[in-house]
């Protein structure tokens, strides 16, 4: 399909870089601008890359980068390692790779290292203006689509192509087609980002955008966190990236930043995408993704009263101030029900310290709740809240696969903070609007 008209935000430019080719999406610009190539969707390019992320599977890439007999990384400035997965070291064989991750930092001269307890790694990046409009960022990580919620190329990589990266600073890439996704209207009380990225999962469902870049328009009165939520779980459609077009809220949030050396890009208006959808906002109730998959998406007014075990509100997805802070409006005056766990993790050092200034954490304790270090131990089922026989989560975080989260007879649902709040709160799974009219 072919969409034409002028893209959102266009008007607010500053700067602006663009392709020789006329037609093109954000995707095909910022790849042929990466290649030094008039890059169209399908085509093949060698791309050189401006950033690069990994986090404690970087020692599994600094081994595969030995084997390749090359001495030095390309460019220590360009490489940022966070350690995140499993911190503190959970086991012996973890914290081995931690300490060889280190030693290889330093043997390297790799400036942009962050230990234990710095944050979740794509939280990292964006706080510390690595992650910045129009670059193209690959990260060991398959949620590296987050950075697209400032208007990069961003996207996940294996070890063994992130090894070569390290040590030429390219790698191939197929151009992607694109889809293009309009937002339509207001949140209604409720309703957050997580909600509408749930939607659109049920409607494309876990395949409907594999290796596509979808564009992100309408967005105008989302802030970066909640784009940062969408862009990340885009890729559990099987997106290749997820980009916002740079407009005045990107605009304002680089403000944070001393550099401003970035790129602008805007799709053409004639540009082709293969799909064109819509995403009504005001028609959304809030939404959960039931076991075993986050495509499985139903209203939550749908599941109402099945009983959980755990509640945890945290994760690269949804593990920043705002989502604390409507988890903490919410928990304010009521306490965690008995027979819960409600573990919170903010997703960064710097989200917990605002956290702390602002009195978010002390409502969230009042209430019952049990704050964890930044980091990821228990999505990925590593630690700090491994689930046992039999048990249910409700999570804030992005996979509910079978045995994520620990054992395989558990099971876990995805929804907002809001909604994870107020089931903890009641011990089954929970609307949350009915605490919000009160808020």
């Amino acid at each position: 399909m072919i969409w034409q008209g002028s893209p959102a935000g266009k008007e607010f430019l500053t700067h602006e870089v663009i392709g020789s080719s006329m037609g093109k999406t954000i995707a095909e610009k910022i790849l042929s601008r990466a290649s030094s190539t008039d890059a169209h969707a399908g085509d093949i390019v060698m791309a050189k890359v401006d950033a690069v992320m990994s986090h404690d599977n970087a020692h599994l890439v600094s081994k595969v980068f030995r084997e390749l007999g090359v001495e030095k990384v390309w460019d220590a400035e360009k490489i940022h390692i966070i350690l995140d997965h499993r911190v503190p070291a959970n086991t012996i064989k973890s914290a081995e790779g931690h300490k060889a991750v280190r030693l290889f930092v330093k043997e390297q001269g790799i400036t942009h290292f962050h230990d234990v307890g710095y944050g979740i790694c794509h939280q990292v990046m964006m706080e510390m203006g690595y992650a910045r409009p129009g670059m193209l960022i690959v990260g060991t990580d398959s949620h590296t689509t987050t950075y697209g919620a400032i208007g990069a190329f961003s996207t996940g990589i294996g070890a063994s192509e992130m090894a070569v990266v390290w040590a030429t600073g390219e790698l191939w890439l197929k151009v992607p087609q694109s889809y293009r996704v309009e937002f339509v209207g207001d949140f209604p009380q409720g309703v957050y980002a997580k909600d509408a990225v749930l939607a659109l999962l049920e409607k494309l469902g876990a395949d409907g955008a594999n290796y596509k870049c979808i564009e992100y328009y309408g967005a105008e009165r989302l802030s970066i966190s909640e784009r940062m939520t969408i862009s990340n779980m885009s890729m559990e459609m099987g997106a290749k990236a997820a980009i916002f077009p740079f407009d005045r809220v990107t605009e304002e949030y680089m403000r944070n930043f001393v550099h401003n050396d970035y790129n602008i890009v805007h799709a053409d208006e004639d540009a082709v995408y293969e799909r064109v959808m819509e995403v009504e906002l005001s028609r959304l109730e809030p939404k959960i993704a039931c076991p075993h998959s986050p495509a499985n998406v139903k209203n939550v007014s749908d599941v109402e009263g099945k009983a959980v075990d755990q509640v945890l509100i945290g994760s690269c997805t949804n593990g920043r101030l705002d989502d604390l802070r409507v988890a903490a409006q919410i928990l304010e005056g009521n306490n965690v029900h008995r027979g819960v766990r409600l573990l919170v993790i903010p997703a960064s050092r710097k989200v917990y310290l605002d956290a702390l200034r602002q009195g978010i954490i002390e409502k969230i304790v009042e209430a019952g709740g049990v704050i964890l270090n930044p980091g990821c131990g228990p999505c990925l089922g590593a630690h700090q809240g491994v689930l046992a026989d039999g048990e249910v989560c409700l999570s804030t975080t992005n996979r509910n696969f079978v045995g994520r989260m620990g054992a395989k007879t558990a099971e876990i649902y995805l929804a907002s903070p809001a909604t994870a709040a107020a089931t903890a709160i009641e011990g089954v799974i929970t609307d949350p609007r009915k605490y919000l009219s009160r808020v």
